[in-house]
């Protein structure tokens, strides 16, 4: 196993302490996760800018949550599903959609189901999707910006997805009563 370091204030790099500096101020604490990308600082503020951005997209606190958990249990991330887990309850999201999400069970909005679907289908296509696929999203109520906002959420989440997988980054401790496993196989779309 490679040791991959995990930064606090006092050991970062220079270039990283002032977005470490960020991370503490906006969660009370320092996520594992930023302590292991502050190795690179071009790799902490690439996340933190593609976070901020995401979150300034026109999708509500339950689009981000099905966009960011979708990707998150696809990518069997050991990390992030429990820390979004977290973040939803934070953000009053209600408890049957995120037990659904992790869970890989149907989604009782339509809409969401729809919008879980096509980030399925972005991530496994590797954003190839039929004519077809695209038309079914647009029919469920959502247009070209909600697909090119789907792929800022696929950037954002494959930076974490990706760290938190070859760094193996422990789950922060309030994070860890969320803990999660795939049961079963993965979701067929």
């Amino acid at each position: 196993m490679t040791d991959f370091p995990s930064h606090d204030l006092d050991s970062a790099p220079a270039e990283s302490k002032p977005l470490l500096e960020k991370s503490q101020k906006a969660f009370g604490r320092l996520p594992g996760l930023h302590k292991v990308m502050a190795e690179s600082p071009q790799m902490l503020e690439g996340y933190q800018v593609l976070h901020h951005l995401f979150t300034q997209t026109a999708f509500d606190a339950d689009e981000m949550t099905v966009v960011w958990q979708t990707i998150n249990v696809e990518n069997e991330c050991h990390y992030c599903v429990p820390a979004h887990t977290g973040i939803a309850k934070m953000m009053k999201i209600d408890d049957a959609l995120s037990t659904a999400l992790r869970e890989e069970a149907p989604l009782a909005d339509p809409k969401l189901e729809a919008l879980r679907t096509f980030t399925l289908r972005m991530l496994r296509g590797r954003g190839n999707v039929s004519d077809a696929e695209m038309q079914e999203f647009f029919a469920a109520g959502y247009g070209h910006r909600a697909v090119l906002d789907v792929v800022l959420g696929l950037a954002q989440k494959t930076m974490s997805n990706y760290v938190n997988h070859v760094a193996q980054t422990p789950v922060d401790a309030p994070m860890q009563q969320f803990g999660w496993e795939r049961k079963g196989a993965p979701l067929t779309v």
